[in-house]
């Protein structure tokens, strides 16, 4: 074979790879530019169903928000307030038992247990609409729940369980605030309403021990690192008498000092020693204002309760946007019924 024969099917191979790249990105330009065809059609099309049908979803809207306006006018208004809790020694759980029983006699309309329970006036216990509690998500308080469990346990036993296994195990009790909500149709009935809520957990005899043992063991903590922070500064104090000793020892002639390396170095561990207890002193502070109390209580109920509006919980927004879905609903039926009927012949 000549060489010309080689360049010219080089040549032809060379070709054909080109009109088959060519084709290649003809098809995917020509399958993108059907997709956007097709986007723009659907919108056209909607476009032009709202255009052919637009008094008749408008006459449904007005009827709806008509209807809604006489519903808004003959609506009790609605009062809400808030209470937000830090649970510990895992009693979250607990407290929302709690709050669920009380909703739940909110449910069965038991006034008479709600005027027990929190000494209210038939009136006030009748206003009463809900109880709800939820936990405010705050995503930190998986990482420092994980960071503690690290710090818990061996570091085998961690390798084999990841942290996206710790966070689809951490339910809504391990979260550390959480609210409270109770809406009424009174705005006066929130007060001492928070106090029951809390001592209903509070009281509890499990908790109790627990938040008396771990307040002593706080306590012990918090007088032993005193003890040796004592211990530290006498120590420091006494390096220092003596390197003031051996100073005036060396005015009076030429010595070498083969420790004084050695000596810096002790003090340089009595001074970081030092600094981690007054650390551990600062954690065991913080620790002790947590877990004083079994709850702490970190925002009250409002005495007076805040008025519950939003335009999803208006009649009028909701029975307007109700006409226009059904009528709009009819139509589509109507049209699909058509296009079946035309679909047998």
């Amino acid at each position: 074979m000549s060489t010309n024969q080689k360049n010219n099917e080089e040549e032809v191979d060379l070709g054909s790879l080109f009109v088959i790249i060519g084709k290649g990105f003809s098809s995917l330009f020509n399958f993108i530019g059907n997709i956007f065809k097709g986007i723009f059609h659907g919108i056209i099309s909607i476009l032009l169903f709202f255009r052919k049908n637009f008094v008749k979803i408008a006459i449904a809207t007005i009827i709806g928000a008509v209807f809604g306006f006489f519903l808004e006018n003959k609506k009790t208004k609605k009062f809400g307030s808030d209470l937000l809790v830090q649970p510990n020694f895992k009693s979250a759980r607990q407290l929302y038992n709690n709050v669920n029983y009380y909703n739940d006699l909110v449910r069965q309309k038991d006034i008479l247990a709600i005027q027990q329970l929190f000494s209210l006036d038939k009136e006030k216990a009748a206003s009463i609409k809900s109880f709800a509690i939820e936990p405010i998500i705050v995503d930190n308080d998986i990482l420092s729940a994980y960071n503690d469990l690290i710090l818990s346990i061996d570091t085998l036993t961690i390798k084999s369980y990841s942290f996206e296994e710790f966070k689809f195990s951490f339910t809504e009790y391990d979260y550390k605030v959480h609210k409270v909500n109770v809406i009424a149709e009174k705005n006066d009935v929130f007060a001492g309403l928070d106090d029951v809520i809390i001592s209903s957990v509070v009281k509890n005899k499990y908790f109790n021990r627990l938040k008396t043992l771990s307040n002593e063991n706080l306590d012990r903590t918090d007088s032993l690192l005193r003890e040796n922070l004592g211990q530290i500064d006498s120590l420091r104090k006494v390096y220092m008498q003596v390197m003031l000793e051996e100073a005036k020892k060396q005015t009076n002639g030429t010595s070498i000092d083969l420790g004084g390396e050695k000596r810096t170095t002790k003090e340089l561990e009595l001074f970081e020693t030092n600094r981690r207890i007054n650390r551990d002193l600062k954690s065991v502070a913080q620790e002790k204002s947590q877990k004083y109390e079994v709850v702490n209580v970190i925002s009250d109920f409002q005495p007076t309760g805040y008025e519950i509006k939003g335009i999803t919980r208006n009649s009028i927004f909701i029975m307007a946007s109700l006409g226009a879905i059904t009528m709009f609903l009819i139509i589509l039926f109507l049209r699909l019924n058509k296009y079946l009927n035309n679909y047998k012949r």
